[in-house]
């Protein structure tokens, strides 16, 4: 009887130990699916995040770039504003041209009423237009400039 009741606990502590060890097996077959599907999450959730960051790095870029061709064309009309100072200082009858500055295209004309010299320095540059009128008075071969401003 001592004998049977031995063989008992023996089988029933290695059927314990095998239940406990497909326990185990199975368990960690199944965490090995909830890994995956962690896994699949954080790449989902860093794959947004990453595009996010592009997108807003493309658009922070796209608009520097058009405020650099705003600024070039405004310093392309103050450049041919500027000219045209230089040029009814050689010669008062002088009524305007057009110019390349720095890729824009530069329409000057003046306008002449009296001693007052109305220059206005149109610049084209892509989709940009910047216009710039200066006010000049021409008195005894002394021009000065009454306003400089920027046309919108």
């Amino acid at each position: 009887m001592k004998n049977l009741k031995l063989q008992l606990k023996v089988k029933s502590f290695k059927n314990s130990t095998l239940h406990f060890a497909l326990c185990t097996l199975h368990s960690w077959r199944s965490q090995a699916g909830q890994a995956l599907v962690t896994l699949l999450v954080f790449t989902v959730v860093a794959i947004t995040i990453t595009s996010a960051a592009v997108v807003i790095i493309l658009t922070n870029s796209i608009g520097t770039s058009k405020l650099e061709r705003g600024t070039n064309t405004y310093y392309s009309a103050e450049s041919g504003a500027e000219n045209a100072l230089l040029r009814l200082l050689r010669d008062p009858n002088y009524a305007g041209e057009t110019l390349a500055v720095d890729n824009a295209s530069v329409v000057i004309s003046v306008a002449n009423v009296g001693s007052t010299y109305t220059i206005t320095s149109d610049a084209t540059l892509g989709n940009f237009i910047r216009s710039i009128e200066v006010t000049a008075t021409f008195v005894n071969n002394i021009l000065t400039v009454d306003s400089w401003k920027e046309v919108f």
